[in-house]
């Protein structure tokens, strides 16, 4: 048998074993949250907050941390969308895509992508002691949004890369100034994959625990200030697990069934945006 073939084959399992253990692993992580969680599952645990004793096995939910990881989530992936965005357009519309400068830039959103959770998490400790701000939904929005913007950015920027330069340059021969380029050309041939990208750093405002657990504080109360402390559906399942009665601790499975879910519709509705407006896009 001629050498390649050998060589195909043998990258052929690689990439079937690859699969299987990428979907085999995510089957297993969705079992045992559905096993586990489903018999905690009840309506008081998706409309009531935790009433006194809650961690002692008696009842409420976790309304609080519901709440409290949309508005987080929500909130920091705002933040991080105004940013990002026009970091990603100056790297690729007004400077050259392959520039010394842009590879700098890249360069330090992918330290920063790389740093863990847990120093973002120090550095906005150290931010609310030096603004004198104690934990709050505030303080959580901050963090978590610095978190995010680098992940935000390169996913942006990956995507703003793909752009075929004969398109911009289509749109400066017929007048478009580098702004309207940017924002009315570059934007809508891209909108699909920008979609992707603030569903990513969504998913990881929602689902981090490290950086908000000095900072965003928790309460067994919904949120109604900046300036109050915020509950997340993480720091609720870390809180619940670390409890020695097994009811609690069933709880605990149950609410990061709650946080599957949401995720799952987060992705179904981006997935549902980005095919609606695919047909933007200039095939």
């Amino acid at each position: 048998m001629n050498g390649k073939y050998i060589e195909e084959n043998i990258f052929k399992i690689f990439m079937i074993v690859s699969t299987v253990i990428i979907l085999s692993t995510l089957f297993l992580i969705l079992l045992t949250v559905v096993v586990k969680g489903l018999p905690a599952m009840n309506i008081s645990m998706i409309l009531k907050t935790p009433k006194g004793g809650y961690y002692l096995g008696k009842e409420g939910g976790v309304l609080n941390a519901i709440i409290g990881s949309l508005l987080l989530a929500s909130g920091s992936t705002i933040v991080a969308f105004i940013i990002s965005l026009p970091v990603s357009i100056f790297i690729n519309v007004y400077t050259k895509k392959s520039s010394r400068l842009a590879d700098v830039i890249r360069l330090f959103l992918d330290i920063l992508w790389g740093i863990p959770s847990i120093v973002y998490g120090a550095f906005g400790f150290t931010l609310m002691i030096f603004f004198r701000l104690k934990g709050s939904l505030l303080a959580g929005i901050i963090t978590v949004s610095l978190l995010i913007i680098p992940i935000m950015t390169r996913a942006m920027d990956e995507v703003i890369r793909m752009v075929p330069d004969s398109i911009i340059e289509a749109s400066y021969s017929l007048g478009a100034n580098r702004f309207e380029t940017a924002f009315k050309i570059v934007t809508k041939q891209t909108l699909p994959g920008l979609l992707t990208a603030v569903l990513i750093a969504f998913g990881r405002a929602i689902g981090d625990a490290a950086s908000v657990m000095f900072t965003a504080g928790f309460s067994d109360f919904i949120p109604y200030s900046l300036f109050k402390p915020a509950a997340t559906l993480p720091l609720a399942i870390f809180f619940q697990l670390g409890s020695p009665f097994p009811e609690v601790q069933r709880r605990a499975y149950a609410s990061a069934f709650i946080l599957t879910i949401i995720v799952l519709i987060i992705s179904i509705i981006s997935r549902n945006l980005a095919n609606k407006y695919n047909k933007h896009i200039i095939k």
